[in-house]
């Protein structure tokens, strides 16, 4: 019986440990963490003052209104001077004394017929010889066949041939095919109570805006008040290059939007014109291509809205001479959409060949009033048969 006592006391003492144990574990669990301990916090650097009120005033010198230096109320914005406009040369004797540069280029024909012709037995090899040389300097077909035909003639007649003789044969019978006689001024002026209507054509790339802006300086140099109109609004800055070279010598440009209607802005600039008293008007038309009918007849578009205000009174066709016989093609087509009055050779102090003014002027009947001899803002010069002839054979 002892024994059954003790081991329930056993029993009863182990269950109670044992829940005992239990409930302390749970305890434990249910129990929050400890706090952590507080960090040592380092003070952050003083932000620096900002401001009148961010720290203590201190005494300052101060100045009254009378001791202030205040702006002089009377004084004026500095003035930005305009650049200065440029004097050009005068337009009179310009071909002679451009004629070293246009001989240089030229002296296939002219040294090249005149050796030719100096050699003691002229026969038929000769002549073609001759005669391909004025065909390679694009004198054309039918001039070549009359020039060596006189030529033949005229050297049989004359028997003995001095260099003397030769060379005064040659400039005379070069002289009749660029017929002296055609009047060559360039037309500024108006019958009517308006100002002189110049209109300048021709495809891209002879130069045609540079051309228009030379032939200001001439006009300019002829004590004309110039008017530009920058039709030409479908190559980008063109506008802006025929107006820098208007400015160079005082003449104003009148232009519109770049891609804008250019029979509006040519409109525009004659109506200006009128009313501004210019005696020119120069207008620079887009230099478009001969090929596409459609711009062709935007063309003389320009043209017939021009006239609404008076009738032109020059058409000047701008003409690459180192182009050749195919300056030819573009001259039929042009003379077709507008009444050709006069043509611009450019470029002939490069590699052209200066018969093509022979064959340019035989294809439309028109003179030739000026050429282009080089980059200068003054090498643009009236045409002028005499020099030019004496420019290709020498003196």
């Amino acid at each position: 019986m002892e024994i059954v006592i003790l081991a329930v006391v056993i029993a009863v003492v182990v269950i109670g440990a044992l829940g005992g144990l239990v409930v302390g574990s749970r305890r434990r669990k249910q129990l929050p963490p400890p706090p952590p301990a507080a960090p040592d916090i380092t003070a952050p650097p003083a932000e620096p003052h900002i401001g009148d009120e961010a720290e203590t005033p201190r005494e300052e010198p101060r100045r009254t209104i009378e001791e202030v230096d205040l702006p002089d109320a009377t004084a004026t914005a500095p003035v930005v001077e305009a650049p200065p406009i440029e004097v050009p040369e005068p337009t009179a004797g310009r071909l002679v004394r451009l004629r070293a540069r246009l001989s240089r280029s030229q002296n296939a024909l002219g040294k090249g017929l005149l050796t030719l012709l100096a050699r003691e037995h002229l026969d038929d090899d000769t002549w073609e010889e001759i005669e391909d040389t004025l065909l390679t300097a694009d004198v054309g077909v039918q001039p070549t066949q009359e020039l060596v035909e006189r030529l033949r003639e005229r050297v049989r007649v004359l028997g003995t041939r001095t260099p003397e003789e030769l060379r005064a044969l040659l400039r005379e019978e070069l002289l009749a095919l660029l017929v002296p006689d055609f009047d060559r001024t360039v037309h500024t002026e108006s019958g009517l109570d308006t100002p002189g209507i110049v209109m300048v054509v021709g495809v891209n790339g002879t130069g045609k805006t540079t051309t228009t802006g030379k032939l200001a300086r001439v006009l300019v140099a002829d004590g004309k008040h110039v008017l530009l109109g920058a039709a030409d609004t479908f190559r980008a800055a063109a506008a802006d290059q025929l107006q820098t070279w208007g400015e160079r010598v005082g003449a104003r440009t009148v232009r519109g939007p770049e891609g804008g209607d250019p029979a509006s802005v040519a409109f525009d600039a004659v109506k200006e014109g009128i009313q501004e008293s210019a005696d020119v008007v120069l207008i620079d038309t887009a230099g478009r291509l001969h090929t596409k009918t459609g711009l062709m007849d935007e063309l003389g578009k320009v043209k017939r809205v021009v006239e609404k205000h008076a009738p032109l009174d020059e058409v000047l066709l701008v003409l690459d001479a180192t182009t050749g016989q195919n300056g030819l093609v573009q001259a039929r087509v042009f003379a077709e959409v507008v009444d050709i009055t006069g043509i611009v050779l450019t470029k002939l102090d490069g590699t052209a060949k200066g018969g093509i003014v022979i064959a340019v002027q035989r294809e439309l009947g028109v003179p030739v009033k000026l050429i282009g001899l080089g980059e200068g803002a003054d090498d643009l010069a009236p045409f002028e048969p005499e020099a030019f002839v004496d420019a290709l054979i020498g003196e």
